[in-house]
């Protein structure tokens, strides 16, 4: 099948499916009458698993490097349990840090609320801002 084809079954873009082709994580055939790529379904079911993965947070280098050991024989899942972990603590980092964003944000409206407006000066911006202590 072609690009738009795949793309379409696998609910993707086509420019997706033409990324990771270009990246290398899907090598498709060429039709030898006039060259365009043809995915069959080892294809296919390749690129269901880096939807899946990617899904799942793992990013393209991570999936690349799962790809690498799959593709020479050898289990990845030991690597995918490694990196899982790396990916839920830095999921967990970012989602402290907007916590602490969103109640910060919070604060800030409530303080902002009755405030009056001021037009910017030599020396401030937006008072809001700039008064707004951490």
């Amino acid at each position: 099948m072609r690009v738009n084809e795949l793309a379409k079954r696998m609910g993707l873009s086509a420019d997706t499916v033409r990324y990771y082709t270009r990246i290398g994580l899907l090598a498709p055939d060429r039709e030898p009458a006039n060259s365009y790529k043809r995915y069959g379904e080892k294809q296919q079911r390749r690129l269901r698993f880096i939807s899946d993965a990617r899904a799942l947070g793992f990013s393209v280098d991570d999936i690349r490097q799962i790809l690498e050991v799959a593709d020479n024989g050898k289990t990845p899942c030991p690597m995918v349990r490694e990196l899982i972990e790396l990916r839920l603590g830095e999921l967990e980092e970012r989602f402290q840090h907007m916590a602490r964003l969103r109640q910060r944000m919070l604060e800030a409206v409530a303080t902002w609320k009755n405030k009056p407006d001021r037009e910017p000066t030599g020396h401030a911006v937006c008072h809001l801002i700039e008064e707004f202590s951490p």
